[in-house]
């Protein structure tokens, strides 16, 4: 038998409460329960669950164990041997704010599945929504085999085809922004500015250079260690460096062009991290100093983008720029083979010899 209960908030507005209660034998078998802003809506998850638990067998099979989807993805990341990387949790938090993490698993279906794409589809682009999906499709692909929870993985198939062939995903763009040597020329006078006022602040002319001559993205910036740098070999050990199969574990040896390594030496070498600071520090820096500026769409990670270009314009061929950018892949680079050898832009750059410079030891904090 299902109730509603009004109850004002603090802010003044009113929650319904829906509550669900079956009783056999004068004992309570089953109770839930969920709070709606809209007392129809409320009504009709009653209905509706009233519906779903009248079915043939579908009591027992609530009692074996089916629990609401966030109760699964909480086991997924209580449990994972692996290590779930930061986007990956992020995106998981997030699907627990939405609707279709209060159902029960064997209740999601693939129109539920395809009905929460398009409300992320309404917020985010369609390749976010690709990633989201991605991402709950490993909890539907373990949650039946591991732990008999009835998660339907046919439906996440399905709702990837559906979602796929109505637009509401898609793959990521490639960006073919760069950074023109004037834009440069801004950031890193601003950045000088800022260093000279406040010593202590993340040095951002060297971690800008280091981006494009090294290649290196800005979370493999950050976990950068000074025992895995071989200077006489001028690599260094990338950790977890990103691939679409794996991420945590997948070390990889790069080559370090001259002047990422002369850029190395030129940190202080009283921390184990070569560049201590957090992706958020760098990449919120970057992204004000561009408003500040007027500089119009530029991301850090387009500054690896450029440092790849810039390789293949002084003549590198495939495999020589997968050495230093850490491709697995080839086939990743045939976006740059319409590049022809130029020359190098950055041989006479002016700040050269800034980015290269010792930097003080107050200046790591």
């Amino acid at each position: 038998m299902g109730t509603i209960i009004a109850r004002k908030r603090k802010d003044g507005t009113t929650a319904h409460l829906a509550q669900l209660l079956i009783k056999r034998a004068g004992a309570i078998v089953h109770r839930e329960a969920q709070t709606f802003d809209r007392k129809q809506a409320a009504a009709a998850w009653l209905e509706k669950r009233e519906r779903e638990l009248a079915a043939p067998g579908a009591l027992e099979r609530q009692q074996l164990g089916d629990p609401p989807l966030a109760d699964v993805i909480d086991r997924y990341v209580a449990e994972s041997k692996k290590k779930i990387g930061r986007t990956k949790t992020q995106v998981l938090n997030a699907i627990k704010r939405y609707e279709i993490a209060n159902r029960r698993c064997s209740t999601i279906s693939s129109a539920d599945l395809v009905a929460f794409a398009n409300q992320l589809a309404a917020k985010v682009k369609p390749q976010t929504v690709s990633n989201y999906l991605s991402h709950l499709a490993a909890i539907f692909a373990i949650a039946r085999p591991a732990w008999s929870y009835p998660l339907d993985q046919a439906a996440m198939k399905d709702a990837f085809v559906v979602a796929k062939r109505l637009g509401v995903t898609g793959k990521s763009r490639m960006r073919d922004r760069r950074p023109t040597l004037d834009e440069l020329d801004l950031l890193m006078a601003h950045f000088g500015e800022r260093q000279r006022r406040r010593p202590s602040s993340v040095p951002m002319q060297k971690v800008i250079a280091f981006a494009i001559f090294s290649t290196r993205r800005q979370e493999e910036i950050t976990r950068l260690r000074r025992p895995d740098l071989d200077n006489e070999g001028s690599r260094i050990l990338v950790r977890d460096m990103k691939n679409p199969g794996e991420k945590i574990g997948n070390d990889v040896w790069c080559d370090l062009p001259s002047v990422a390594l002369r850029i190395i030496n030129s940190m202080p070498s009283n921390a184990e991290e070569i560049f201590p600071f957090t992706t958020d520090a760098i990449g919120a820096g970057f992204t004000r100093a561009c408003q500040f500026l007027g500089i119009k769409d530029l991301h850090f990670h387009d500054l690896r983008h450029e440092g790849v270009s810039r390789l293949f314009e002084i003549g590198r061929n495939i495999p020589q720029v997968a050495a230093v950018s850490g491709h697995r892949s080839w086939s990743s680079l045939k976006r740059y083979t319409h590049l022809r050898q130029t020359g190098d832009k950055y041989a006479s750059w002016k700040w050269l010899a800034t980015v290269t410079e010792s930097t003080p030891a107050r200046c790591v904090q």
